[in-house]
């Protein structure tokens, strides 16, 4: 319990520090920031819709196996 408590704190005090700087800093460093952020939310962005694209693709590859599998399956059992 200690260890996930001194985490927070740190995490806290990162937090802490980072608004700080942020406060303090120049136009030009927070605009810097503010396009880190949004090339950081973008790559986000784009990897989500990758991973969910290529979920679907693997969904629409087993369902076609399965329908594949039934089809045939059901063809031998007919010759029976």
């Amino acid at each position: 319990m200690g260890t996930k408590k001194n985490g927070l704190l740190a995490l806290l005090g990162l937090g802490a520090l980072a608004w700080w700087k942020y406060k303090n800093s120049t136009p030009e460093e927070k605009q810097a920031v503010k396009d880190k952020v949004n090339t950081a939310k973008d790559n986000f962005n784009k990897f989500g819709s990758d991973l969910k694209s290529k979920a679907n693709d693997v969904v629409s590859q087993v369902q076609n196996k399965a329908e594949d599998m039934k089809t045939s399956y059901g063809d031998t059992s007919n010759q029976g």
